[in-house]
């Protein structure tokens, strides 16, 4: 695999556009990822967890890096 970069989307989501795997931290299973970029949540909200489903720019989601 090689380097991945991630981009953090002023007040919304984590961008990733090359392929790396997603793994449950707790079962350690891997998360079913079917096309790239993907989009993970910052702001905790999302009904599609770890996902990012737009809710940051309806909760006002400040994501202020300072």
């Amino acid at each position: 695999m090689s380097d991945v970069t991630i981009k953090i989307a002023k007040n919304g989501p984590l961008l990733i556009s090359e392929e790396v795997e997603v793994v449950d931290m707790d079962s350690g299973d891997k998360l079913a990822i079917d096309k790239f970029p993907i989009a993970l949540c910052r702001c905790g909200q999302s009904g599609n967890k770890p996902f990012c489903d737009g809710t940051h720019s309806k909760v006002g989601f400040d994501g202020s890096l300072a």
